[in-house]
């Protein structure tokens, strides 16, 4: 069993976000003691419409739980947000020694619908797909890049298995968590926006070509990219707020929550990756991006990422981090990165006085390069202040390719 880095509270309710299939119910099965745990799942059709017709039935179940009921799970909340007021209501009451998990795959209907979000009463975590770390000795750098890490990809061996399940995540998706919730009218058009998002994750937006790829008004196109961030397929990367030189692009970038869901999106699935082309490069930036971000969630650092560009110098990610010197990154794919490779990132670093600068790769060893750290990708975690411990040996540790 794969221990997750996320750790859950045992004396406080929660909220538990995530996409589907990155493994919420199974943590919580883990981590919850299961004679002391009630599970209601909202996925199953009948408990769903048990509720609807009768919301009343929430509460009385709640009543007659056994004393011996610590935690009661509700699965998919966003199905069914009156609950809430429910749930609320019985943690005033303070009658029963009982906290609650709230899981949610979106939360676009709870935030359009101003559920209650139980004012402060409930922590709220998230949960992404496996990071390297929690993978250990099982992740292979090659894979990750080219199927993503979703916990179901690990019980599949053969490629066309990892290729027809994230086919089928997809298109679940776009069933399940868009039509089946009337987020939107028009799903023909959104249809066609996903794969022209997925053509252009990781790159700096602009609405006006997004709608003629996908066909659709400019403004549509900004709906579609709120709905993949509330319904947690992506997120956005805005620009680095700070003024350092003159025309700093300030529209932000889009990256899906997988490298594996992007590729299936973008029909990619069965093109190979190989070392040192621009598709590698680019899953390989997509990768990592998601990775700093997760762990440092996970960690509860309060980082805060963006990007840096101008007409001529991008900078794949910044990372503001509280009481340390802005850190400036570039995430290169390459077993060695050459001196010219490296000199947009030196020319940001010179011009932010105090500043650091890193390039994560997949160089065997560390160096330092005027005022960058060339890193390997096995110790960027560490070096970038995403984990308190070194892991060794690294590049043994773990598969490249």
């Amino acid at each position: 069993m794969i221990k997750r880095l996320l750790k859950i509270p045992q004396n406080h309710s929660f909220f538990l976000f995530g996409p589907r299939g990155v493994g919420k119910t199974t943590l919580l099965k883990e981590a919850l003691p299961k004679e002391k745990t009630y599970y209601i799942d909202l996925l199953n059709i009948e408990t769903e419409l048990r509720y609807v017709r009768r919301p009343q039935t929430f509460a009385e179940e709640l009543r007659a739980l056994p004393l011996s009921i610590r935690w009661v799970v509700i699965d998919e909340i966003q199905k069914l947000p009156f609950l809430l007021d429910e749930v609320h209501r019985f943690i005033e009451e303070k009658t029963r020694d009982i906290f609650f998990a709230l899981t949610g795959s979106s939360a676009r209907k709870l935030k359009r619908g101003q559920a209650n979000m139980l004012a402060g009463r409930a922590f709220t975590f998230s949960l992404a797909p496996f990071s390297h770390l929690e993978l250990d000795n099982e992740f292979n750098l090659l894979g990750a890049l080219s199927y993503g890490t979703l916990p179901k990809l690990f019980s599949l061996s053969a490629d066309d298995e990892k290729q027809n399940f994230l086919r089928s995540y997809v298109q679940t998706y776009v069933k399940e968590e868009v039509h089946s919730e009337g987020l939107i009218r028009n799903l023909d058009g959104f249809r066609n926006f996903l794969p022209a998002a997925a053509a252009e994750n990781g790159s700096i937006l602009s609405w006006s070509n997004s709608a003629r790829e996908a066909g659709v008004q400019a403004k549509t196109v900004q709906s579609y990219y709120g709905i993949l961030e509330d319904t947690l397929l992506g997120f956005l990367l805005p620009a680095y707020a700070r003024s350092i030189r003159k025309r700093q692009k300030t529209h932000p970038k889009f990256y899906f929550f997988d490298t594996g869901v992007a590729r299936a999106l973008a029909g990619t699935l069965t093109i190979p990756l190989y070392p040192g082309t621009t598709e590698y490069g680019r899953a390989f930036e997509h990768f990592f991006i998601t990775e700093f971000l997760r762990l440092s969630v996970y960690g509860q650092k309060d980082f805060v990422f963006s990007y840096f560009a101008t007409h001529d110098i991008e900078i794949d990610c910044v990372i503001e981090r509280p009481g340390a010197p802005p850190l400036f990154v570039e995430f290169k794919s390459a077993e060695f990165v050459s001196d010219g490779a490296l000199r947009p990132l030196r020319l940001v670093v010179q011009s932010v006085p105090g500043s650091e600068g890193i390039c994560v790769s997949r160089e065997p060893r560390k160096r330092r390069v005027a005022n960058i750290l060339v890193c390997p990708w096995q110790e960027a975690s560490y070096e970038v202040g995403l984990t308190n411990t070194l892991l060794s040996p690294l590049p043994e540790r773990v598969k490249d390719i």
